[in-house]
């Protein structure tokens, strides 16, 4: 790729140019509407000859200034991605639209997120294919909802349920800043996952994919939401989540063998004939497990080996803290969320109550009349998936809230 020098900016004009509204609407969402020069309103990443990046949104009034040289924004808007600017110190400064892997690392969080080697393994492994409909819970930041948004396109539906209402609103923020306006296929509400899935139609998800603290209570809820051979995916921290979400899966016998894995990503160097690893890569971040639904009244394959001893304990209440998730505190939720809603468009995702009136879904105000996906129904009566706590296996404590761990 070509790249072009260009010169330290000029001293700004006495008139500034009028302000540009805070998000850039797009007309065609995502990065498919970010071709072509650099615009007002747009996240440019700038990246410097040590690899440090800075990203920051164009502004007629910006001014850049780093150890590296400074800048205006206005010098900025204009030139093409992959341009290398020369600062006033005469240091080179790389300009380009940042990836959605980037994006996700600047972004303003109020939970954990899932990093992009998760997040790839979800969309491939968990098979998210254009015009899936899916169900996702858990959304935190919104990291992950991106990405299953790209995959499942405007054709398909994704129904995101957050219990916390300030990470809700964040996420929301953050999701419509990066597709540049309301993605048409999202639909978001606050509450717990079992009772949003309870008043879905039995088998109109495509995909379950669950980000929380205690998946495995959530089993016969995704279940019952599920088509058959629709695929359950669960994305957890620890080796104890890791083992009960199988173990439930198992007990279920609604659900072929389950799947779980962990991936590591390691870089290199290559300089020469001095290749090797570096020193540091991304270890550990979670595991991640899968099965597929089976149709009714079919149970699964016959285990060759039986089932641990003590797969189940009473166990009681778990937080964050529990699993050593690291959570944001309530003054910089606060903080995160005031921001966000400072820059909030007029056309933002709206945020839904989990369970609006009987008979009134079609009247939320924002709500995506256009968007065909999985209709919602009145609570079943019976314990099968209306609760957290139902068909959970024996000795095991149900109805513990549903918490969304970060994204």
């Amino acid at each position: 790729m070509s790249q072009t020098s260009t010169s330290a900016p000029s001293a700004p004009s006495d008139t500034a140019p009028e302000l540009p509204p805070r998000h850039l609407s797009q007309a065609v969402l995502g990065q498919a509407g970010r071709r072509g020069p650099l615009r007002y309103g747009e996240r440019v990443q700038v990246t410097d000859t040590k690899g440090r990046k800075n990203t920051f949104v164009l502004d007629p009034r910006g001014y850049f200034q780093s150890q590296r040289g400074s800048f205006y924004h206005r010098d900025v808007v204009g030139l093409e991605e992959g341009t290398v600017l020369t600062t006033d110190t005469g240091h080179e400064l790389l300009l380009l639209r940042p990836l959605l892997a980037d994006y996700v690392l600047s972004m303003p969080r109020g939970a954990q997120v899932v990093y992009a080697k998760d997040a790839g393994q979800v969309v491939a492994m968990g098979d998210i294919f254009p015009g899936a409909r899916v169900l996702e819970a858990g959304v935190g930041s919104g990291a992950l909802t991106m990405s299953l948004l790209g995959a499942v396109g405007p054709q398909g539906h994704l129904v995101s349920v957050e219990r916390r209402e300030d990470f809700a609103a964040i996420a929301a923020s953050n999701v419509d800043a990066w597709f540049g306006g309301h993605h048409p296929a999202w639909d978001l509400r606050t509450g717990e996952f079992a009772l949003v899935a309870a008043r879905m139609e039995p088998g109109s998800i495509d995909r379950v994919v669950l980000d929380m603290l205690a998946p495995w209570e959530n089993v016969p809820a995704s279940a019952r939401a599920l088509a058959p051979g629709g695929v359950f995916l669960a994305y957890v921290a620890t080796v104890t989540q890791l083992s009960r979400t199988v173990e439930a899966l198992r007990h279920s016998g609604l659900f072929t063998e389950p799947e779980s894995w962990e991936s590591l990503v390691r870089t290199w160097n290559v300089d020469g004939l001095a290749v090797r690893p570096d020193h540091r890569m991304v270890a550990h971040t979670g595991f991640l497990v899968t099965a597929r639904r089976l149709a009714a009244g079919s149970g699964p394959l016959t285990r060759r080996r039986p089932p641990a001893r003590g797969a189940y304990d009473e166990a009681g209440y778990w937080e964050p803290q529990d699993v050593g998730e690291r959570t944001a505190t309530d003054r910089k939720v606060r903080r995160v969320l005031r921001d966000c809603r400072a820059r909030q468009p007029e056309d933002a995702t709206p945020v839904l109550p989990g369970l609006p009136p009987q008979g009134a879904e079609g009247n939320v105000p924002g709500a995506a009349e256009s968007v065909p996906g999985p209709a919602l129904g009145p609570a079943p009566e019976a314990a099968g998936g209306g609760a957290a706590g139902a068909g959970t296996p024996p000795g095991q404590p149900g109805g513990q809230p549903i918490g969304g761990t970060g994204d």
